[in-house]
């Protein structure tokens, strides 16, 4: 560490740091919001064309002093099995749904309970964050129906919220991420 940055530290100014999972079924959005995340504060993206991950991809962002080391994992059924290798890492999970695919969203509650019960996910009181995406299409599910969906008021052991979010204009991406700094800011402190 640099003298600077030890100053910076002993100040409390030093930029805190999280590491996420950014995970969720295949086509819901996770890498349009990461690009929206990455590119300058009050421009869009230019491109929209998005090409699926493949295994994972980490990105780095920063928002309210707070710098974000995401790793954005494939949600494809056969690459989902890699998740598991990133939680006892993970300070924070943001969890992308598809809000306008219904008949998917049994897959996703599936999924998102076997995170939640596994060992090193359950040990740690991390926050996750839920974007209900594409809330632009019409027919699309609402946060309190997504919500219903997964059940996820059983979720009793972490702290946790849901926003309806589209990837592509921004709708719903800062509020939810000024959530989720909050979250990991109060972890820091303790």
């Amino acid at each position: 560490m640099g003298l600077l940055s030890m100053i910076a530290a002993a100040f409390g100014f030093s930029k805190k740091e999280a590491r996420i999972l950014v995970i969720g079924l295949d086509n819901s959005g996770k890498t349009t919001i990461i690009n929206y995340l990455k590119a300058k504060k009050g421009s869009v993206p230019t491109s929209y064309e998005v090409t699926p991950t493949v295994g994972f991809q980490v990105e780095e962002f920063a928002s309210n002093n707070i710098k974000f080391t995401v790793y954005d994992m494939s949600g494809q059924g056969r690459y989902r099995s890699l998740w598991e290798q990133y939680y006892e890492d993970a300070q924070a999970i943001i969890y992308v749904l598809d809000s306008t695919d219904k008949l998917r969203m049994c897959v996703a509650k599936e999924e998102l309970w076997t995170l939640l019960g596994n060992d090193m996910i359950k040990s740690k009181n991390i926050p996750v964050l839920f974007f209900a995406n594409k809330i632009d299409i019409p027919g699309s599910l609402t946060p309190d129906q997504c919500m219903d969906e997964l059940d996820l008021y059983k979720i009793r052991d972490k702290p946790w919220h849901i926003i309806s979010s589209n990837g592509l204009s921004g709708t719903g991406i800062q509020e939810g991420i000024k959530w989720l700094c909050d979250q990991v800011g109060k972890s820091n402190k303790k």
